[in-house]
């Protein structure tokens, strides 16, 4: 269909020109911009579109594969990227701002990508892009950040490649859809996904790079990446059941490492890995209950989670200050702030009437009715884990707990739009979960508010507030300090350390050893032998006959080379007269005339 417009290409198109404006122009321009994208994702219609003939393999690009699964995930970027740039349109920082539109733009374009080629192209685009959202807060943390979070992307870019390759090879087509868990490059593929999703140990790049961006950053980065690889999943890897052990071992480990977190930002990103567990559980069920659930917990997670990035972004914006030790007291002066934490708080822990118990509610479910009890219990407990460290912590130490001092007003009113459409959203959906089921890519028949359930999950979250009070009243539950906590990139900064000491000792000097020989001893003995290759010769066989010939013979070869050595490269060997010699060539000239005759 011409009249089609791709949204990716609109924000990647209309970010050419934030440079060139100024002002409220540029304001407008940008909500336009951003708010167009959002209106061409919701008019396209199912098909194929924008295909491109290629060369490559005499396969075709394939740039809009538009079904339910990628609407979904379409309409949710661009809804996010309004709001993210309705957050942050007052914010200085042009550059700042291009690229984050490229970033949603070229992960809206790896979500209408209809074949493996073309997806790797937005998801390297996307790379480039998320590493300079890092490194646009200009400090040392932010670019050693971004350059291990573009070593880490890198490295499943390449595994991606390598896996692509591969499966082109074996089956002729580089068209992305399922893929399954059954050859060497689909492991390949999986792991180049699961680099993007925050696998467990391939997580650490998450918590380590987005609090180093700056706000608009770290609220952009929250949306994209994970969401896309969880996409990627739902695409490519439904019903695989390694991915049911995977997520749920993401949805566990973050709750540690989140209660003890005193950045507020890094406890939400260990929030992060750990819903995106929940995704990832559901994908490798992959029943129509459990990919509808890991697609809906999607869509309502990036609002939700969204809506505490934006708070506590709001907060750093008024107050510079980020950790939970610095931090107190602030709803005496923010209350509007304070009261959309609790919204995305309450949604995120799963509240009735949120949109998170309309959504991950699916998800627990699908893994009842297949039997999976360790898998149930597991998310049981990743649920009221995230309660702790995401429903409480977070508005608890921000906005109550002790009086920091501060008394920062609110943050400016496009901030509190933004934060004010996704807590409305997270409301809604919650309200009518219908809105959301509707659009899902498989038919719904699940009824989220059953007595049972509510009254489960109502239990469930009381029981964790109380586990949560009695901890804080006993003096047990983990105080929040200033602290570099270990995490699994320990292993890999202690193993590129090692490894380049070793570069710069053992195997460095190995190096010059070998290249000492192969650029200078060997060439020189070589250019020394040249002089006289027969008195070399000569000398050679001396020593050789010295070391086989009787003690007094031996004196007598010695001494002898000790002469030979003395005057080389002079003439040692004695010559034959000219004329011997031109006899001798002459002698074989005859013979080689009279052989060739007969």
């Amino acid at each position: 269909m011409v009249s089609a417009v791709h949204p990716g290409a609109v924000l990647i198109a209309g970010a050419l020109l934030v440079p060139f404006l100024r002002g409220s122009v540029k304001q407008a321009y940008l909500l336009l911009l951003t708010a167009g994208a959002f209106l061409a994702a919701i008019s396209l219609p199912e098909g194929v579109y924008w295909t491109v003939e290629s060369g490559f393999l005499g396969h075709d690009l394939v740039f809009g594969k538009v079904d339910r699964l990628s609407l979904v995930f379409g309409y949710i970027f661009t809804l996010m990227a309004f709001i993210g740039t309705l957050f942050g349109v007052h914010m200085k920082g042009d550059g700042e701002k291009v690229v984050s539109l490229v970033y949603a733009g070229s992960a809206i374009g790896a979500v209408f990508a209809g074949d493996m080629l073309t997806l790797f192209i937005f998801l390297e685009v996307m790379a480039l892009t998320a590493t300079c959202l890092v490194w646009a807060r200009k400090t040392t943390a932010s670019y050693l950040a971004g350059l291990r979070y573009f070593a880490v992307h890198a490295i499943g870019g390449l595994l991606f490649l390598a896996g692509l390759i591969m499966h082109s090879y074996e089956t002729g087509s580089i068209s992305f859809g399922l893929i399954g868990l059954d050859s060497f490059a689909s492991y390949l593929i999986l792991l180049g996904f699961g680099v993007n999703c925050a696998f467990p140990l391939l997580h650490a790049w998450l918590p380590d790079a987005y609090p180093e961006s700056t706000i608009l950053g770290t609220v952009f980065l929250s949306i994209f990446t994970t969401k896309t690889a969880v996409y990627l999943l739902a695409r490519a890897f439904p019903g695989t059941e390694e991915l049911i052990y995977i997520g749920a071992v993401m949805t566990a480990f973050p709750i540690f490492y989140a209660v003890i977190e005193n950045n507020m930002n890094r406890v939400l990103c260990y929030s992060l890995i750990n819903q995106v567990g929940f995704m990832v559980v559901g994908i490798g069920i992959g029943t129509e209950l459990a990919v509808n659930g890991a697609v809906a917990h999607a869509f309502t997670n990036i609002l939700f989670e969204g809506l505490l990035f934006l708070c506590m972004g709001a907060v750093y914006h008024q107050t510079g200050r980020i950790n939970a030790t610095d931090m107190g007291g602030l709803y005496k002066t923010m209350p509007l702030t304070a009261f959309f934490c609790i919204i995305g708080a309450a949604s995120i822990s799963g509240f009735p009437l949120f949109s998170g118990f309309v959504t991950k509610s699916m998800i627990v479910s699908a893994s009842a009715h297949e039997g999976l009890v360790i898998i149930w219990f597991t998310l049981l407990f990743a649920a009221a884990g995230v309660f702790h460290h995401a429903g409480i912590k977070i508005p608890f130490f921000a906005f109550f707990s002790h009086d920091s001092g501060l008394r920062p007003k609110e943050p400016p009113v496009n901030m509190l739009i933004a934060m004010g459409i996704a807590a409305f959203l997270s409301v809604f959906i919650g309200v009518y979960p219908s809105s959301l089921y509707s659009i899902l890519p498989y038919p719904v028949d699940y009824v989220p508010y059953t007595g049972a359930h509510v009254m489960a999950q109502t239990q469930l979250l009381f029981f964790s507030a109380l586990a949560f009070t009695l901890l804080m009243l006993a003096g047990i539950y983990p105080a929040e300090m200033r602290a570099i906590n270990i995490d699994a990139d320990w292993f890999y900064r202690k193993g590129a350390s090692g490894f380049m000491w070793l570069l710069r000792n053992t195997l460095s000097r190995f190096g010059e050893a070998v290249a000492r020989f192969a650029f200078t001893t060997f060439p020189g003995t070589l250019a020394h032998l040249s002089r006289n290759p027969a008195a070399a010769l000569k000398i050679a066989g001396d020593t050789v006959a010295a070391s086989f010939s009787s003690e007094p013979r031996r004196g007598i070869i010695r001494n002898r080379i000790s002469r030979e050595k003395a005057i080389y490269p002079g003439d040692i060997i004695k010559h034959w007269p000219i004329g011997a010699t031109v006899l001798w060539i002459s002698i074989f000239l005859v013979v080689y005339l009279v052989l060739y005759y007969i």
